[in-house]
């Protein structure tokens, strides 16, 4: 039996989901937000995961009428699951978009959750808030699954055709046909959990487990600046074991690694149990935008750089490279402790929405060439527009070409650094 698809949420997850049924059949694409609907229905993906070719050819009915979705019979809801301020799992996205479906729910149809949980959630506050709004009952009139998301923002190689899809079912005749409607876009093929919560806790440590091992390795690298051994070298030499497993040190920002562990460690406190390893590893990765600060901080004191007034550059404040999103972005945890020591700060992303920035963070990006001459650069985030530049462009932006370069994530060739610059790095 063919389904008719509609996908709920076209953010960063959903919208390459719909294109991939949609270039297999038409279906409905719906979004709460009109002037996401608008954009793409002229052609454009601002968050860059989805080309022009690749819109043009998929047979999107787009939409935020909610009611276009009782035209389909297969649902598949990937919004957003975020944090509150107290670090807290915020089900209100996913319960709104569970009710907005239960209220053009049609017997028979079943609905796939993709937004990342904590396990029990689908079951516990999805399920009955679709049984709220439609007045139907799962497992009799309406069916649910969940199949987690696995989307890499920016990555062009481990694309949603490319990886395996893990799916699951409330019973194994919903479990057939979610298998079997995924595996008719997926490539790579699909894995069957044996339960939702299987599944929904496997997507969650996924990300809880790259968390740890970036975590490792901040602790070590703050751990080698007090030593006086460059991170990046010990790193060089480690690697060639060939069981080390190839981490570096970073800003851990974005919607899934730095709020999924987050969504585990609430569930695991609900049930009596205090997560210690991964709230350590949470707390080492939210700190290191306070310790990048205040490296530069000591460098700048060691160079003779004067702290008061002094004029840093920021490049970059998406929460990793060559991707516009900045949900989650931990270089606002270093412009704000920069500022806290009386530093003028100049932030600068061309792949930053300017509205976005303002909106969310209080924070104005300035455009490349109206920078000002600075004493420090920090290459927070490195875009490839950055990194492209090299040591002579980077090297303009400081007073007389001298000063220092943050290199956060090592991205420049330490080799050709001028001997005017000071070349820092985690």
């Amino acid at each position: 039996m063919k389904r008719k698809i509609g996908v709920v949420g076209l953010g960063y997850v959903g919208l390459p989901v719909a294109v991939a049924f949609g270039e297999l059949q038409p279906i409905v694409g719906f979004d709460i937000n009109p002037q996401r609907i608008n954009t793409l229905k002229q052609g454009n993906d601002y968050t860059g995961e989805v080309s022009v070719e690749e819109l043009k050819g998929a047979a999107i009915e787009y939409t935020n009428d909610p009611q276009y979705l009782s035209k389909c019979d297969f649902i598949v809801i990937a919004v957003p699951t975020p944090i509150d301020e107290a670090k807290k799992p915020d089900l209100n996205p996913l319960i709104k978009a569970s009710e907005t479906v239960g209220r053009h729910l049609r017997p028979g149809t079943i609905i796939v959750y993709e937004s990342t949980v904590y396990p029990g959630t689908t079951e516990e506050v999805c399920i009955p808030a679709l049984e709220k709004a439609s007045g139907l009952k799962a497992g009799i009139d309406f069916f649910v699954g969940y199949s987690p998301e696995r989307i890499n923002p920016g990555d062009r190689n481990h694309t949603f055709k490319k990886i395996v899809k893990v799916v699951s079912g409330q019973d194994e005749a919903t479990l057939q046909v979610i298998a079997d409607v995924y595996r008719s876009v997926v490539e790579a093929g699909v894995y069957r959990a044996p339960s939702i919560k299987v599944a929904e806790a496997a997507k969650v440590i996924e990300n809880t487990q790259r968390d740890l091992n970036i975590a490792l390795m901040n602790e070590l690298a703050i751990i080698f600046d007090r030593l006086n051994i460059e991170t990046s070298e010990v790193l060089k030499a480690a690697e060639t074991k060939w069981n080390f497993l190839p981490f570096t040190p970073g800003l851990v920002g974005g919607h899934c690694i730095g709020v999924d562990p987050y969504y585990l460690t609430y569930k695991a406190e609900s049930v009596g149990y205090h997560p210690q390893v991964i709230l350590a590893g949470r707390r080492i990765n939210d700190s290191m935008g306070s310790f990048i600060a205040t490296s530069l901080i000591k460098q700048m004191i060691l160079s003779g750089i004067p702290i008061q007034g002094s004029i840093i550059t920021i490049l970059g404040v998406t929460f990793k490279e060559n991707v516009p999103d900045i949900r989650n972005s931990k270089v606002v945890d270093i412009v704000k402790e920069l500022r806290e020591f009386g530093l003028q700060i100049q932030l600068c992303d061309p792949l930053a929405d300017e509205e976005e920035v303002q909106h969310e963070y209080g924070l104005s990006l300035m455009q490349f060439q109206m920078l000002e001459k600075s004493d420090a650069v920090l290459l927070a985030v490195p875009h490839e527009i950055f990194t492209r530049m090299g040591w002579d462009q980077i090297g303009s932006l400081m007073k007389d070409r001298k000063g220092i370069v943050f290199d956060v994530k090592s991205a420049l060739e330490v080799a050709a650094c001028p001997e005017t610059i000071t070349h820092c790095k985690l």
